[in-house]
């Protein structure tokens, strides 16, 4: 191929997704991406979740990693155990949302939140009981009620503020 002639378009098309992936990755570390609430208006507020000392609704302490939620039953489980939950709606082919994982793992090691995933392709009833139309959506629960969503890709101290508010 001469330069400036173009690969096929399966080609072209992955060095597009590379390029845009790079560049939310940057825009995310610089704290550019989640700089507002992301609230949707009229939803009663769903978003992401975590606790500050471990102590959480039950007496139960928070685990330190994500929990994969598998179910429906299994999220109100999660919810009902936990003073705060974030949930993490995402699908492993989405950029943004496997950008994002490292800020959910550490938001699930460094706050006393319970953080739930749901694999939306794997699940798709809870997602859609969720809300979640887009990826990567985040809804927090404090005291077993959604108060807060975001979606888009979050930085963790947007996430570590939001947590802090219901704690």
């Amino acid at each position: 191929m001469s330069e400036g002639s173009v690969d096929d378009p399966e080609t072209e098309r992955q060095r597009i997704r590379e390029r845009k992936l790079r560049k939310l990755q940057e825009r995310l570390e610089a704290g550019e991406l989640g700089s507002g609430n992301g609230s949707d208006a009229g939803d009663g507020g769903l978003n992401d979740d975590g606790s500050a000392d471990g102590n959480t609704g039950a007496g139960r302490t928070a685990p330190s990693e994500p929990i994969e939620i598998v179910g429906e039953s299994q999220l109100q489980e999660t919810v009902d155990a936990h003073d705060v939950v974030l949930v993490d709606c995402y699908a492993k082919w989405c950029g943004p949302c496997q950008m994002m994982k490292p800020a959910i793992e550490a938001v699930a090691a460094g706050t006393p939140a319970a953080v739930a995933t749901v694999d939306i392709d794997r699940n798709r009833g809870v997602a859609a009981a969720l809300g979640a139309r887009s990826v990567p959506t985040l809804v927090l629960y404090a005291n077993g009620e959604p108060v807060e969503r975001l979606v888009g890709a979050q930085d963790r101290g947007t996430l570590e503020r939001l947590i802090e508010r219901y704690q």
